[in-house]
């Protein structure tokens, strides 16, 4: 298995850290950056076609984005306790490295709803 390490390129359109998940780091996803099958992911697609990075680059807020906050990214929050907005917010106050330094640190994925890390750094 690989070790998590920070990497900008492992963070996902939504915010979502690729770089601390276990598919990724036994090597059966290249990441959701990299990962050309993702076509379904309309998150994806959108900063593709905005030539962003991640959704932290949108002028608009990712709550009221109908794309950002779709039926199947709120049963991923529910499943997963998952805030990516709170991910987003994190991109767009701190930087992509920061981000990406955050999640390798605390070996996860995403901000968890009701997190120390939201509250303390995105308030």
């Amino acid at each position: 298995m690989k070790p998590i390490v920070p990497d900008t390129q492992c963070i996902a359109a939504c915010g979502l850290y690729c770089g601390a998940c276990r598919k990724f780091l036994i090597g059966k996803c290249p990441g959701c950056k990299r990962n050309e099958k993702a076509t379904w992911c309309k998150i994806r697609s959108c900063c593709q076609e905005n030539k962003f990075n991640t959704c932290a680059e949108c002028p608009h807020d990712v709550k009221e984005c109908k794309v950002f906050s779709n039926w199947i990214g709120k049963v991923f929050a529910f499943l997963f306790n998952s805030d990516r907005a709170a991910c987003i917010r994190y991109i767009k106050e701190h930087g992509e490295q920061a981000f990406a330094e955050e999640m390798t640190q605390r070996k996860c994925q995403t901000i968890k709803n009701n997190s120390p890390l939201r509250i303390q750094h995105i308030g």
